[in-house]
């Protein structure tokens, strides 16, 4: 995707599963790379890419994070042998599903509160809580011959957490007809629908997240962390808990050198010169 100098960064937790290389400009990529698996969100992948995540975001050098995954499949999902196996258990897998599911769940919300702005690169096919990850970054551009869907329903396995993501995404017309019927949907109709930003043709992907993350990339990181932070806060309120809690925001937000720096700038027809601060 970049052609920039990279560095890579060893991931702490099962560093097979997920390779995260950063630029020198500030962009973090961290690519699933378990094709072989379609890149299932085993207990080595999620701990994988908890550890890179919070890599990503402890790093200053870090402005803005691309997810991606090699092969066929972006993500297929929770890993369906590791589930059926823990059935053997005393409790017939209870305990365990249950720590599975709070580990994907907190995963998936390391996404949203994220100090850097997250880019889905998708190049394939996400099921289930793959099109879960999708709809937890804050962007996304996929490939115009990929498919999404939350198919649970065919196994008998509803897509409950994925379902959170998604609806926060799409409308519920849109996110019930998905989830009810587990069919798969064309990148074309998860960007009408909003699950994605846009639908880019195959040979113009590299181009696409590569501009897009360098638009990110800069903006002063500081404003980016309180803007990203109040979009999801404020969503969740009434309107004038909201419209309150968002004066706040940009009070404190006008306090910081950087707000001063960008007015300045743009008075003085100027570029601005961002300090993070």
């Amino acid at each position: 995707m970049n052609t920039s100098p990279q560095r890579s960064h060893e991931v702490a937790t099962a560093p097979d599963c997920v390779n995260l290389a950063i630029s020198n400009d500030g962009v973090a990529r961290l690519t699933m790379s378990q094709p072989q698996r379609r890149n299932a969100l085993s207990e080595a992948m999620m701990a994988a890419l908890q550890a890179a995540f919070d890599a990503a975001a402890d790093d200053p050098a870090v402005r803005v994070v691309v997810l991606a995954g090699d092969g066929p499949a972006f993500c297929a999902g929770h890993d369906l042998k590791e589930l059926t196996a823990a059935r053997d258990s005393a409790d017939g897998g209870r305990a365990y599903y249950t720590d599975i599911m709070g580990r994907c769940s907190r995963l998936m919300q390391t996404i949203v509160r994220h100090p850097r702005p997250v880019i889905a690169d998708v190049r394939g096919t996400a099921t289930a809580a793959g099109c879960q990850l999708v709809a937890s970054c804050d962007l996304a551009l996929a490939s115009a011959d990929v498919k999404f869907a939350t198919p649970g329903v065919n196994i008998g396995l509803f897509c409950s957490t994925p379902m959170v993501a998604l609806s926060r995404n799409v409308s519920a017309k849109h996110a019930m007809e998905m989830l009810l019927t587990g069919e798969m949907i064309p990148a074309d109709e998860a960007a009408r629908i909003g699950l994605i930003n846009r639908a880019v043709p195959a040979h113009e992907m590299d181009g696409a997240v590569a501009e897009l993350a360098g638009k990110i990339t800069a903006k002063s990181a500081m404003t980016l962390k309180i803007g990203k932070e109040a979009f999801y806060r404020q969503a969740e309120l009434d309107l004038a808990d909201a419209y309150e809690y968002a004066a706040r925001v940009m009070v404190d937000n006008m306090m910081k050198e950087d707000a001063k720096e960008g007015i300045g700038a743009f008075i003085d027809k100027r570029a601005p010169q961002w300090r993070d601060q």
